[in-house]
């Protein structure tokens, strides 16, 4: 797969959070809000279909999107 079903800067949300970033250091770190940094997460789960954070980085690690 080559085109990435993620945004440029939902995916740099989702390395963040599977370095056990919280919400708020994801924030500091790209210079976004935390309500933006929600968004981010909430649109890229709309788009995976799932539930949650963690079924979004387990699909996400199963589509190659992202690696540990």
């Amino acid at each position: 797969m080559n085109k990435s079903i993620l945004t440029k800067r939902e995916k740099e949300v989702f390395e963040l959070l599977i370095k056990n970033k919280s919400t708020e250091e994801i924030a500091d770190s790209l210079k976004i809000s935390e309500k933006t940094v929600r968004n981010h997460i909430s649109n890229a789960m709309q788009k995976l279909g799932v539930k949650g954070r963690a079924g979004a980085v387990v699909e996400l690690l199963k589509l190659g999107e992202l690696s540990l």
